[in-house]
């Protein structure tokens, strides 16, 4: 084959390669979405988050996950961490509560969400984000995977981060409803149909055992319920009798089915909207 032949070939494969991603600036947010194809950072000016105050019933959690990622902005050591558990109990809003308390003392510390879909190019966000002059929290929201997915192995290379290792200046963050990101008849199946069952079961469940924090999410009682609920009146100043706020929230939990921090919210939104306080 000709030189020319080949410098051909090679001008169609420079059109065809996405282009590297922009070098974001930094300066623009303190959060940052990833999106893919073309890859790019976009800045979010205005971050959909509530007050670390106002997160109740889930103390423990919240002080551990403070204490991590306040180690982490600070150049120290710190684990990944999987907030799992019930539905509705706050876990993204803890992750984006820790990350704006922490901003106060390290203002460089940044958040930058990646879709669950987008993980199969999340070894170029790794590269982007190596070269970055700031720590970053990488996080996902309402992680899972589903019996076909193979987007856990990408995963991989954020927990253990392979030959190059995990960048110093990233800590990855996830939330889901299950403890090992895979429902439980696709372990079985995997059992199953594997040559070695064992194996292949330790391939799938090993991927949560990564994550140097676990930090559980359960179901709240009533009474952490209505502390949720006084903690927003107080907070926004719905000034309301008590006695009637807890009769029409437990009514409004027992239409619902369920309590949760979800729940307070929603049940507080319509308080205040009916009340005339603005959000």
């Amino acid at each position: 084959m000709s030189d020319e032949a080949l410098m051909r070939i090679a001008a169609a494969l420079e059109r065809i390669a996405p282009p590297p991603a922009p070098t974001p600036d930094w300066t623009a947010a303190t959060a940052f979405v990833w999106h893919a194809e073309p890859d790019r950072l976009s800045p979010v000016t205005k971050v959909n988050r509530v007050d670390l105050s106002l997160l109740h019933g889930v103390d423990r959690s919240r002080d551990t996950l403070l204490e991590n990622t306040a180690r982490f902005a600070r150049g120290l050591p710190a684990n990944n961490a999987l907030l799992w558990g019930a539905r509705g109990m706050g876990k993204s809003s803890l992750v984006k509560a820790v990350h704006a308390a922490c901003l106060a003392e390290t203002p460089d510390l940044k958040l930058v969400e990646v879709q669950r879909e987008d993980l199969g190019t999340i070894g170029r966000l790794l590269t982007l984000l190596r070269a970055a002059p700031v720590r970053v929290i990488l996080f996902c929201d309402d992680l899972s995977f589903s019996h076909d997915d193979q987007h856990y192995k990408s995963l991989k290379a954020v927990l253990d981060g392979g030959v190059e290792g995990r960048p110093d200046n990233v800590i990855f963050y996830a939330t889901s409803n299950r403890r090992h990101l895979m429902p439980r008849d696709m372990i079985e199946n995997e059992r199953s149909t594997a040559i070695n069952p064992s194996e292949a079961v330790e391939e799938k469940v090993s991927l949560s055992d990564r994550f140097g924090l676990w930090l559980g999410f359960h179901p709240c009682s009533q009474d952490e319920y209505l502390a949720m609920i006084e903690g927003y009146c107080a907070a926004y100043g719905v000034q309301v009798d008590k006695a009637v706020v807890v009769a029409e929230a437990i009514e409004w939990q027992a239409t619902r089915g369920s309590r949760s921090g979800r729940v307070a919210w929603q049940f507080f939104s319509d308080l205040a909207g009916r009340h005339g306080v603005a959000l």
